[in-house]
């Protein structure tokens, strides 16, 4: 890696935000900061004593010269060489205004990742699956939202605060959730979106260390991350996890994780957290206490009232208590996710442990018809074809 790459990964985040700070114009601060590090390419080397002091006075060089073109007065821009620059609160500003909730969650996930987390229209596009035009037109849209409707560059205090919060955290655990189980194509995994969220979610935690709920989020990702390496089998086929080899499992991370759990009051990653926990600190498959995690499941679904949680519980019910109570909590779901193949494909398993195999071949049926991912769709079939009603 060069010098300007290394100085583009570990500072653009916070010179984006420094810039965006005293432009009051995220366009005009992306293209200025842009424009620097093509500037850094030919000038470098030799490399600058103070790469990001060199960095943010060329770009507020180039933002002098793109208002001057514009006729505004560019004598409000401080244009000295500073000292390592600080943007803590710069930053937390940029995060917040790239994931307000004004924004639709499409536009905040791209925009976060563009402007907090550096990447290229290119990149982003190729995480979700979409054309780099598509892509391009929905940041597009996303920044002049923000310019249109006058969405203020700040951290918000007080009860805005932990609403907003929440919204960040929203969007950072999407961005993770497509890349630890995508919802379509021929891949279950993809490292690189999950990754790419864990690396954001760790410079929130570093911005907010008091705040229990974003460390929580962070342990939470890295959990279901340390796993990666045993989920799928050398044939991309997918691994339940009391079959997984546990030696594959990331331990350093899973230390590093469960190190980061605070006590507080019960919030949604922090349940989710202490689940994830559970199932990591289980050494054996049978050493899985389910009846903890059952409850676990109950305390969240008294939180969100989610149809997918209800899912889950009956998972862990079932395993703790056995297959007819885990089936009873599954009534009723079909209204709330009519389009969720993990309900028939739970149901359908539920039901062959209970001996009812005619019934579970018709719902490995219906989750066949609604699965996205290659991987599921093989494994829900291989699962179906050992049944003989």
């Amino acid at each position: 890696m060069n010098a300007v790459e290394q100085a583009y990964r570990e500072h653009w985040a916070r010179l984006l935000a420094i810039l965006t700070a005293e432009l009051r114009d995220l366009d005009l601060a992306e293209e200025s900061l842009q424009d620097a590090f093509a500037a850094a390419v030919p000038a470098w080397p030799p490399v600058p004593d103070n790469p990001p002091a060199w960095l943010l006075t060329a770009a507020r060089r180039r933002a002098v010269s793109r208002l001057r073109h514009m006729a505004v007065a560019a004598r409000k821009l401080p244009l000295l060489v500073v000292d390592e620059p600080q943007a803590g609160d710069d930053l937390l500003s940029l995060i917040f205004t790239c994931c307000h909730p004004a924004l639709s969650m499409e536009a905040r996930v791209a925009l976060t990742l563009r402007c907090v987390g550096g990447l290229g229209t290119r990149q982003i596009a190729r995480l979700f699956l979409v054309g780099e035009a598509t892509m391009a037109a929905r940041i597009t849209r996303a920044k002049k939202k923000i310019s249109q409707a006058g969405i203020p560059y700040r951290v918000p205090s007080g009860p805005e605060l932990v609403a907003r919060r929440d919204g960040v955290l929203a969007v950072l655990y999407l961005i993770f959730t497509e890349g630890y189980a995508a919802a379509e194509g021929e891949d279950l995994i993809r490292t690189e979106p999950a990754a790419q969220a864990i690396a954001l979610a760790r410079m929130l935690a570093a911005l907010m260390p008091h705040d229990s709920e974003v460390g929580a989020l962070l342990a939470l990702m890295m959990l279901h991350h340390a796993r990666r390496d045993a989920r799928l089998d050398e044939r991309g086929r997918i691994v339940t996890l009391a079959e997984q080899d546990r030696g594959r499992w990331h331990r350093e991370e899973i230390a590093e994780a469960l190190g980061l759990l605070r006590p507080g009051p019960p919030g949604l990653y922090q349940v989710q957290a202490a689940i994830a926990a559970e199932h990591a600190s289980a050494l054996l498959p049978q050493d899985t206490d389910w009846t903890a995690i059952a409850q676990l499941y109950e305390l969240l679904e008294a939180l969100t009232g989610s149809a997918v949680v209800r899912l889950n519980r009956a998972v862990a019910v079932a395993e703790s208590q056995g297959p007819a109570d885990g089936l009873e909590l599954l009534a009723g779901l079909e209204e709330r996710l009519p389009r969720h193949h993990l309900l028939p494909a739970t149901r359908a398993e539920l039901l062959r442990r209970l001996g009812r195999l005619e019934e579970a071949v018709e719902e490995y049926g219906k989750a066949l018809a609604l699965v996205g991912t290659a991987p599921e769709r093989e494994f829900l079939q291989s699962r179906r074809a050992t049944l003989h009603p």
